[in-house]
């Protein structure tokens, strides 16, 4: 009983430490974030890739990259989507820019910090407001900028892909130079896997863990990846997709979902090398 006592202490502490720490760089790199926006400085594209970092090791969660991004332009990333974590995941591997629902916009912490992040948030049920929606999400890959699109529209239980949406990826097709030969966007398969816990395989019991399939308050569910401890995550950058004028969005949004679920399985299922 002491030692159980112990450890629910020693855990506790930890879980605090880490709070604090990620409260104050929180705070250190929100004001950074302001004034980079402010003045429009290139830092406002990196800074939230550190802190994504730092995010991560505060909640014991390790990224093992396979494959690399794309270097072309412009790029949307595909991703498929387990939870909120996704969004420190990859925003610790590169400088991204995500599509998000726009409720996100108003949830206290994360709503903000998705808009020091420069999120594109979306109205799904408006279809009067597609168009320019897409039309946005062009026009920050048409600058530079790499775009992630969770095109499940949700979160799944971490287990399996969800039928791809592609109603989104017409941001693919009116990114398309309109003057330019050879006009292209190229858009890539990323998958993510939880793969383990406390350095143990993460069978489909516990992958709820870290997984979020929003039945579960953000707070519980944020407490719990803090006291389950170590956490791994494997992702896979997969072959790009070249999309062109006249190319079938459907046909895009069926091979991008073929493509995340064998990579996703190939990690759940242990077929992947490290």
């Amino acid at each position: 009983m002491q030692s159980g006592e112990g450890l629910g202490f020693v855990n506790g502490l930890r879980i605090a430490v880490m709070a604090v720490v990620l409260l104050l760089v929180s705070l250190v790199l929100i004001t950074l974030q302001l004034v980079a926006l402010r003045f429009d400085w290139p830092l406002r594209r990196r800074l939230p890739r550190h802190w994504h970092r730092i995010a991560l090791y505060c909640l014991g969660i390790r990224v093992h990259a396979h494959g690399t991004l794309d270097p072309r332009r412009p790029l949307m990333i595909a991703a498929n989507h387990a939870s909120w974590k996704d969004i420190l995941v990859l925003g610790s591997l590169a400088d991204v820019v995500f599509i998000a629902k726009t409720e996100v916009s108003s949830w206290p912490v994360f709503g903000t910090l998705a808009r020091l992040q420069k999120t594109i948030f979306v109205v799904r049920e408006e279809k009067r407001r597609t168009g320019d929606q897409v039309n946005e999400i062009a026009g920050r890959m048409a600058d530079g900028e790499i775009v992630v699109l969770f095109p499940e529209g949700t979160t799944s239980d971490g287990n399996r892909v969800l039928s791809v949406k592609s109603s989104l990826f017409g941001a693919a097709a009116a990114a398309l130079p309109k003057d330019a030969e050879n006009a292209v966007v190229h858009v890539q398969p990323v998958a993510i896997a939880y793969t383990r816990i406390q350095g143990l395989p993460m069978g489909r019991y516990h992958r709820p863990i870290a997984g979020w399939p929003g039945d579960i308050g953000m707070i519980p569910h944020l407490l719990g990846v803090l006291r389950a401890g170590a956490l791994d995550v494997d992702v896979t950058f997969g072959e790009t997709v070249d999309f062109r004028p006249g190319d079938n969005r459907k046909s895009l949004a069926s091979h991008v979902e073929s493509r995340l679920r064998d990579m996703l399985l190939a990690h759940l299922r242990g077929r992947h090398r490290r």
